[in-house]
C-alpha cells in the first residue's frame, strides 16, 4: 500500500510517502508561511523523487487539526481534492497525536501541545504500550495554567512535545518542577512519515462529509454567530 501522508496544519509543513513499513520519502519544513504555494509543488517533488505516478496511491492520510485555522484547512482541501480526483480512500488523525508519537521511547505522559494565544494551548495527553500509542485524555483547548495543575496530580513524569513549548515552558515547571520533561529540539516537530503510519490502519472517512477537527470555532465564525444572534433578538 502506498500512503500520501499531509500536514500543513501548523508552523510545519511536511509531506511523506510510505509503501508498507518503509518510509520512500519525507519533505519537512518549518516555516510559517506560504503553506498554500508550497504544498502542491512539495508533493509533487516527492512524488516524482520517488517515481510513484498519484494514480500509484492507494490512501491519503491527514492532520485534521487542531493548529492554525488556515493551516488546517490548506491541508484537509487538498488532501480532500486529491483522494476525490483520484478515488481512493482518506483517513483524517490528531494533529497532537502526529506530534505525540515523536515520544515513543519515553516512559511516561506525552502532552503534544499548540500554542492557542491569550494563555491557552490545544493539548491532549497520551502514553505508549509497547509500541501502541494510546490516548490518555481527548484533544481540547485549556488555559496552559490550569492544564498544569491537573497534570501535577497525576503525579507522572509529562514529556512536553512541539515547536510552542518554549512559550509555556515557565508556567509548566512552575507547576510541575522536575515531573516536566521537555524533549529535545529534534522531537518538537510532527513527522509526516508517523502521520501516514498511523492513519494506514484506520477506517477511511467519506470525502464529502470529512471535516477539520478545529476544537474551537474561528474568530470569524464566532463573531458571525454572534451578529446573528443579536440580529434575531432584534426581530423578536
Amino acid at each position: 500500500m502506498k500512503v500520501l501522508a499531509i500536514d500543513t496544519s501548523n508552523a510545519a509543513l511536511g509531506v511523506a510517502l510510505v509503501e508498507g513499513s518503509v518510509v520512500k520519502g519525507e519533505i519537512l519544513t518549518n516555516i510559517k508561511k506560504d503553506h498554500s504555494t508550497r504544498l502542491m509543488p512539495a508533493v509533487q517533488l516527492l512524488l516524482e523523487n520517488c517515481q510513484v505516478t498519484p494514480q500509484e496511491l492507494d490512501l491519503i492520510v491527514v492532520a485534521k487539526g487542531p493548529g492554525s485555522y488556515t493551516g488546517v484547512r490548506i491541508g484537509v482541501t487538498v488532501a480532500k481534492t486529491l483522494a476525490w480526483s483520484l478515488n481512493i480512500p482518506i483517513v483524517g488523525v490528531s494533529s497532537l497525536e502526529v506530534l505525540a508519537a515523536n515520544g515513543h521511547y519515553f516512559n511516561g505522559l506525552i502532552c503534544p501541545l499548540f500554542d492557542a494565544r491569550r494563555g491557552q494551548i490545544y493539548t491532549g495527553l497520551y502514553r505508549y504500550h509497547g509500541n501502541q500509542l494510546e490516548c490518555v485524555e481527548s484533544d481540547r483547548i485549556v488555559l496552559s495554567s490550569g492544564w498544569a495543575q491537573w497534570l501535577r496530580e497525576k503525579q507522572e513524569p509529562v514529556l512536553f512535545l512541539g515547536g510552542d513549548v518554549a512559550l509555556h515552558q515557565d508556567i509548566l515547571t512552575g507547576v510541575l518542577g522536575s515531573l516536566a520533561v521537555f524533549g529535545p529540539p529534534a522531537l518538537q516537530l510532527p513527522r509526516p512519515s508517523e502521520l501516514a503510519f498511523l492513519g494506514m490502519n484506520r477506517t477511511s472517512e467519506d470525502v464529502h462529509s470529512f471535516v477539520p477537527n478545529y476544537v474551537r470555532l474561528a474568530e470569524a465564525e464566532v463573531n458571525w454567530l454572534a451578529r446573528q444572534k443579536e440580529q434575531e433578538s432584534h426581530g423578536n
